[in-house]
């Protein structure tokens, strides 16, 4: 049955792409039989047309509005050699100007192709962050998890997610490229263009096959991998491979495009300011909502519709702590990220001309530091020890929550927002763990969601006004007593009253309609991606279900999800090939010689699963051994089967406290456990458990 509905998801999903990739393939720009060409005089502007190899991008115009420079008239009879001369170096000057402006466009596209590279290799860092800060059983799914997502995010988003949110952007002008994204859904609210989502540049198709296009596709494409990857570290141990690939999808797709298309795709979000005057609309320079806020409230939904992992809550709803497997691995995950923002938030100048990037990287690296220095603090003086992965989710969560306004405060601001995001990180993973029982291995929730919110609302309070004038199609200016005041339209002569163009400007610098854009930005985050989650998970649900099996997850998921483990280690006493799970060795039971014989039945489990949970109780950890287990594990000499044979110890309160121990680490599974006695004497020999 779940094949069948597989190949028909499949079939049907194939069946949709290669009609809308025939329809605009015969509908984009093709004249209509009948129809008479547009005259030039009739025009407004000439069409852009696609420009694949990049050949004709860029001439003086990238340089600004050119100057007014006459051409002198030449007698052809008694020409002057001062006025040829002239003429001469005019057009030389005019040929120049036209190499420079080339030469600008190819800066920046070389700019922003060189940091979306730098953004696709923190995908390595993501990966070894989940990897190392979840259970060695697991790694192999993972780590396949963070390389798969980055190749159904690209196709998903190949075939519609970037004509969904950019197919309305218009002039790529930083690029060299004209208005070849020119259509979008857009609804009329009050009289104000409310604009939904764009439909130019399926498949990169048509229009869409152009190289500033696909420069700005392949940098954006990066970027939503990101977003995508943060789910599958709240989710991981516990999330069925089928329902992650169909996730993959979904949220490529659909979720993350038509929010961006919100904000960065001329969408009714980032027109707030010149439709309603709130500020410059929604504004997030790098990503703060639109891609970590989107990841993480699409983990956070995630996570409790998944439920927690095995032995993750005790009964009474305490959590009990999984510890990572592997701090070097998930400490080096972080630097690489560290690294890689400096691709991800001085990358979205897409202007390697635009020198604001030195101030973008100094705040992004300022930032980090604070947080993780405020989250390491705070865990040392309130739980005795500094905890690494804090450290790193600190820093972490520093950078999430300077990637909105790092072009617009200052350093120390900078500081002051890392400072905050640290502390957040830890009441929020301490928040979504114990109050709303959400099970979240790596702190996904706590590093993107709560921090990507952060982020856009410090922008609203912080930003400077120095930076960002004109920005989403909105006019402030700064008046000669002081104020700040909102224009219609672009002044193109500056009154007596006017002193000059007014950047992005927040709260505390005077402009609180700027923050009200950023709040009304974070809402719609919440509601959009949020409903539309939940929708997605709750189908996938239905249909072939989100969660491993209880058995699956016990043994882990690299053999059964993915058919091999992450880990091989070579067991010298077999035979050689033979290969052993390190959970797999449970250590030798400390038992008495003398003492009465007993044993107690497990009911309700499976032998190999019992063996399983068995064996994972007995390896050494971070924590105390329960009271439950130090009640048991002295006394138990073998486990066959079901049976665990006790030597010595309380029957009944033995066989309580097994059932109990079990009953923690595999819950919703109804365990029973009764005690068949053996006998009494003395023996000397000790089996070992097996």
């Amino acid at each position: 049955m779940k094949k069948t509905i597989c190949k028909s998801l499949l079939l049907a999903g194939m069946a949709v792409s290669l009609l809308v990739h025939l329809n605009l393939l015969w509908s984009q720009d093709t004249p209509k039989p009948g129809s008479e060409p547009k005259t030039p005089a009739a025009e407004e502007k000439p069409v852009a047309e696609p420009d694949p190899s990049g050949t004709k991008m860029g001439d003086r115009s990238s340089l600004g509005t050119p100057p007014t420079l006459t051409k002198i008239e030449v007698s052809t009879t008694n020409p002057d050699p001062h006025d040829v001369a002239v003429n001469q170096v005019m057009e030389e000057v005019k040929t120049l100007g036209n190499e420079i402006g080339k030469n600008r466009i190819a800066v920046n596209m070389m700019w922003t192709l060189l940091t979306g590279f730098l953004v696709m290799f923190m995908q390595t860092g993501f990966a070894m962050v989940e990897t190392g800060l979840t259970r060695a059983k697991n790694v192999a799914h993972t780590m396949a998890m963070n390389l798969g997502i980055y190749v159904i995010g690209m196709l998903g988003f190949w075939v519609c997610g970037f004509a969904f949110m950019f197919g309305n952007y218009g002039s790529i002008s930083l690029l060299g490229g004209g208005e070849l994204l020119n259509k979008g859904l857009t609804l009329t609210v009050g009289g104000k263009p409310w604009g939904i989502i764009g439909y130019e540049g399926f498949f990169l198709a048509g229009r869409g096959f152009d190289a500033s296009v696909m420069t700005l596709f392949l940098f954006q494409m990066v970027f939503m991998d990101t977003a995508a990857t943060i789910p599958t570290g709240a989710m991981a141990e516990r999330w069925k491979l089928l329902a992650f690939v169909i996730y993959g999808f979904f949220l490529s797709m659909i979720i993350y495009p038509i929010y961006g298309n919100w904000v960065w795709g001329g969408g009714w979000l980032a027109k707030l300011g010149a439709n309603y005057g709130l500020g410059h609309g929604h504004v997030d320079f790098a990503g703060s909502s639109v891609v970590h806020m989107v990841g993480g409230v699409t983990a956070l939904v995630g996570a409790w519709m998944l439920g927690p992992r095995i032995g993750k809550y005790n009964p009474d709803g305490t959590p009990n702590v999984l510890p990572a497997h592997n701090v070097p691995m998930y400490v080096v995950g972080t630097l690489i990220l560290a690294f890689g923002w400096f691709g991800f938030n001085p990358g979205s100048t897409n202007s390697g001309a635009d020198l604001n990037i030195g101030r973008v990287a100094t705040n992004t690296m300022l930032a980090s530091a604070a947080g993780a220095l405020s989250a390491s603090v705070y865990m040392w003086l309130a739980y005795k020890k500094p905890d690494p992965s804090f450290l790193c989710n600190g820093l972490l969560a520093g950078l999430v929550a300077i990637t909105a306004p790092c072009a617009y405060v200052t350093p120390s601001v900078a500081v002051f927002i890392g400072l905050f995001a640290g502390l957040l990180v830890v009441w929020g993973c301490l928040f979504v763990e114990r109050v709303l029982k959400v099970d979240d291995p790596v702190g996904a929730v706590g590093v993107h969601g709560i921090n990507g919110a952060w982020g856009v609302l410090a922008l609203g309070l912080f930003a400077d006004g120095t930076y960002g004038m004109g920005a989403n199609g909105s006019f402030w200016y700064k008046m000669k007593d002081g104020s700040i005041r909102w224009f219609a339209e672009e002044l193109k002569e500056l009154p007596d009253n006017v002193l000059a163009p007014q950047g992005v400007t927040g709260l505390l610098y005077g402009n609180p309609s700027q923050f009200a854009a950023e709040l009304i930005g974070v809402a719609a985050n919440l509601v959009w991606v949020g409903a539309t989650a939940l929708f997605i998970f709750w189908l996938v649900n239905k249909l072939i279900g989100n969660r491993v099996s209880p058995e699956v997850e016990v043994q882990g998921l690299d053999i059964p999800e993915m058919g091999v483990l992450g880990y091989i280690n070579e067991d010298p006493k077999n035979p050689e090939g033979h290969i052993t799970h390190p959970s797999m060795e449970p250590r030798r039971a400390l038992t008495p010689p003398n003492g009465k014989r007993f044993t107690v039945v497990i009911e309700g489990l499976e032998a190999r699963i019992l063996r399983e949970i068995w064996s994972d109780l007995c390896q050494p950890g971070e924590q105390e051994p329960t009271a439950d287990f130090r009640a048991v594990y002295p006394y138990i000499t073998t486990l066959e089967g079901k049976t665990f044979t006790f030597r010595d110890g309380d029957p009944e309160a033995s066989r309580d406290a097994l059932a109990r121990l079990l009953r923690k680490n595999i819950r919703g599974t109804a365990v029973g456990a009764r005690v068949e006695r053996l006998s009494e004497g003395n023996s000397n020999r000790i089996p070992q458990l097996v």
